[in-house]
């Protein structure tokens, strides 16, 4: 019922397979953190149907090892964790060969 606003290819796609899935509730993006986290976003949260939280950052691979990205991610799963959700992950594009 509500317009899921994504900013890349990554979250974009993610969303629409999620959303083609019949366990999923409702779909969330760039979902804005409390306390100490309140200047980050989290790309997806969605309710499953079971009331179970699923989280998601979307992350493009030729970034992922960066020091930034990876404190960013480590700071999310940890804010996450804390509050009772264990179904965290991550959402990476291909492998590009070139």
């Amino acid at each position: 019922g509500t317009i899921c606003k994504t900013f890349d290819p990554i979250q974009s796609a993610f969303v629409t397979i999620l959303d083609n899935r019949n366990d999923i509730a409702e779909i969330q993006c760039n979902v804005e953190l409390e306390g100490d986290a309140s200047d980050l976003t989290t790309d997806i949260v969605a309710v499953m149907t079971n009331g179970e939280l699923m989280v998601r950052e979307c992350v493009s691979r030729k970034i992922l090892s960066r020091p930034l990205t990876l404190k960013w991610l480590e700071i999310s799963q940890t804010y996450w964790y804390r509050r009772g959700v264990k179904n965290w992950g991550l959402v990476v594009d291909e492998a590009i060969e070139e």
